[in-house]
C-alpha cells in the first residue's frame, strides 16, 4: 500500500487546512518544489498535489508550481487536483507530465464530463469523493449534496475512471484517525482502486488501514501528520509495505 504525501497549494505556498476551512490554515513552506524533494528523498512513490486556490476559483491557479514539480520528477506518478473543470485543464496537466488528474466538484455537478474524459484520457482520470455521513460534498466542502458516496463511486467506475480518492471530511486535518470502516465499505463496493484520505495521524492508524488493503485500498494520503512530525514518512511507508505485503508496489 502506498503512503502518499499531500502537497496542498495556496498562494504558491505549501499549506494545510483544518477540515477544508480556509481560516484554519498553516503554512509549512514557501517552496513546494523543495517540499516535494523532501518526500521523494524519504521514499515517496507518488505525490498528491491539490491547488486549493483552484478549487475555490474553479480553474487552476497554482498550475505553474505543479508543472515545476512534474518537471523535476518526470518519472514520479503525480496525482493533481483543484479547479480542474475543463478538458483544456486536463490536457494541460497531462502534457506537463502529471500522471493522474483528480476531478471533484465537476464530477458531481456534470457527470457526463467524466465519461467524456475517460474516453479521451483513459487511465488518467481519478475521482475525488469527499463525504460527510455518507453524502458527497462539493465546492471545496462548502456544500453537502444528496448523493450517496457509494452510488456515485459505482457510477464513475462504470464510466472507466482509474481510481477513487475517498475523504471523510469530518476527519481531515483533525488527526483523529482515518475512517477505516467507511473506506473499507466503499472499497468493497467497487472493483477499482480506492485511496484513503483524511485523518491519518500516526503509524498505528496507518497499520490498521494497511491490514485491510487487500480489499482494494491501494494507498493512503497523509498531510498534517507528516508535516508536524506525528508520523515519520519513511517509517510509515516501510510499515505499509510490510503489512500489506506489496513490497515495491508501483501504481
Amino acid at each position: 500500500m502506498l503512503l502518499i504525501p499531500a502537497i496542498d497549494l495556496q498562494g504558491g505556498n505549501c499549506v494545510r487546512l483544518r477540515q477544508g476551512d480556509r481560516k484554519e490554515v498553516t503554512v509549512f513552506s514557501n517552496d513546494p518544489v523543495e517540499v516535494a524533494a523532501r518526500w521523494v528523498d524519504a521514499g515517496a512513490r507518488r505525490l498528491h498535489i491539490v491547488d486549493l486556490d483552484g478549487a475555490q476559483s474553479g480553474e487552476p491557479v497554482n498550475a505553474d508550481v505543479i508543472r515545476a514539480i512534474a518537471e523535476r520528477y518526470p518519472d514520479l506518478p503525480i496525482q493533481a487536483g483543484g479547479g480542474i473543470r475543463t478538458e483544456d485543464s486536463v490536457d494541460a496537466y497531462i502534457q506537463a507530465g502529471v500522471r493522474y488528474v483528480i476531478i471533484g466538484t465537476q464530477a458531481v455537478v456534470e457527470p457526463h464530463f467524466i465519461s467524456d474524459l475517460c474516453a479521451e484520457y483513459p487511465t488518467h482520470v481519478i475521482i475525488g469523493l469527499d463525504a460527510r455521513d455518507g453524502k458527497v460534498a462539493t465546492e471545496g466542502w462548502s456544500k453537502l449534496s444528496r448523493h450517496d458516496v457509494i452510488d456515485m463511486a459505482q457510477h464513475f467506475e462504470s464510466d472507466g475512471v482509474e481510481a477513487i480518492i475517498y475523504t471523510d471530511i469530518a476527519r481531515d486535518g483533525m488527526m483523529q484517525g482515518v475512517n477505516i470502516e467507511s473506506t473499507l465499505r466503499l472499497a468493497e463496493a467497487v472493483n477499482i482502486p480506492v485511496i484513503a484520505a483524511g485523518g491519518i495521524h500516526n503509524i498505528e492508524n496507518l497499520k490498521k488501514l494497511a491490514a485491510v488493503s487487500g480489499s482494494g485500498i491501494i494507498g493512503a494520503i497523509t498531510g498534517r501528520a507528516i508535516y508536524e512530525g506525528k508520523l515519520d514518512f519513511a517509517e510509515g511507508q516501510r510499515a505499509a509495505d510490510e503489512i500489506s505485503g506489496q513490497g515495491s508496489f508501483g501504481l
